[in-house]
C-alpha cells in the first residue's frame, strides 16, 4: 500500500520530463510526511483541448467520485487496487477517461515483525523523480453557487499491485510504479483499450524496483504533524536495504 509519501520538490522540479504544459495556482508546497486528505500536486491530460493539454494541479488524495453525496469517502480511497479497479464503481469512470501521475521523491512503508512496525523510506536511488500511476475525479458540490470557483474539487488516488522483488520484504503491496517514457500512455484520455492498457503498467511495474533504496528511518513519521527533512535520515546513520 502506500499510506505516506514525501515530495521533497515543486513547480517545474517535481515533474522532471513530464513536459506540462500548464503550472496550477496554489500548489502545495514540499513535504516530507503526506497522508491522505492532503493536498498533492498530480499531472493529468484534460481532454477538453485538442490536443489535450498537460497540466499540474492541486488535487485532495483520496479520490471522490462524481456521484458521492460529500467528501468524506475519499478518505478512505487513497489507494486503489490495481487488479480490481475495473469492476469497482469507486474507480471505473476514472479508469476510463482520468488517468493521472503522481509525482514523488519516495515513500513510506512500515514492516511489521513480532507486533513491532518499523518504518522504510523507499526512493530512486539516484534521488529522481518517483511515479505513481494514479486516477482522479472532479467532485462539484452542490450547495455552492455556479459562480463559486471552489464549489469544484479535484481528487486523486494511488493504485497498489502486488510487491514484488526486495520490496517484497517490506509489505505486500507498493504503489504501481510508472516510467517517465511510459506516462504519455497513461494520461492519454483517448485510449481505447483501457483493460490492456492497465495489464501493462501493472506488468512493467516490477521493472522500476530494482531501481529503488530502502532504509529505516525513525518513527516520528508515523506523526502526521511531523514534517522535515529529518524524517528521511537513515536510523543509526547507514540503514540501506539496497
Amino acid at each position: 500500500m502506500c499510506g505516506r509519501f514525501v515530495v521533497a520538490a515543486s513547480g517545474s522540479e517535481l515533474v522532471g520530463v513530464l513536459r506540462v504544459d500548464v503550472e496550477g495556482d496554489d500548489l502545495p508546497a514540499p513535504s516530507y510526511n503526506i497522508a491522505p486528505t492532503a493536498r498533492v500536486a498530480i499531472v493529468l491530460d484534460s481532454a477538453k483541448t485538442e490536443p489535450p493539454t498537460r497540466r499540474l494541479e492541486a488535487a485532495r488524495w483520496g479520490l471522490v467520485p462524481a456521484w458521492a453525496k460529500d467528501p468524506s469517502i475519499g478518505a478512505k480511497a487513497f489507494n486503489a487496487r490495481a487488479e480490481e479497479v475495473e469492476d469497482k464503481p469507486m474507480f471505473r469512470q476514472a479508469l476510463i477517461k482520468r488517468r493521472a501521475v503522481v509525482p514523488a521523491s519516495g515513500y513510506y512503508e512500515w514492516h511489521t515483525e513480532g507486533g513491532v512496525k518499523t518504518p522504510y523510506y523507499i526512493h530512486p536511488a539516484d534521488d529522481a523523480p518517483l511515479y505513481f500511476a494514479g486516477l482522479y475525479e472532479w467532485w462539484k458540490d452542490a450547495d455552492k453557487p455556479d459562480d463559486d470557483p471552489s464549489r469544484w474539487l479535484l481528487s486523486f488516488t494511488i493504485m497498489t499491485r502486488e510487491a514484488t522483488g526486495a520490496l517484497g520484504s517490506i509489505h505486500h503491496r507498493m504503489p504501481l510504479f510508472i516510467d517517465a517514457d511510459y506516462a504519455d500512455v497513461w494520461l492519454d484520455p483517448t485510449t481505447d483499450n483501457v483493460g490492456d492498457l492497465l495489464d501493462a503498467t501493472i506488468d512493467a511495474a516490477p521493472d522500476i524496483v530494482d531501481s529503488l533504496s530502502m532504509r529505516e528511518v525513525g518513527r516520528d513519521v508515523g506523526n502526521v504533524r511531523n514534517d522535515s527533512p529529518a524524517l528521511i535520515e537513515p536510523v543509526g546513520g547507514d540503514s540501506s536495504r539496497d
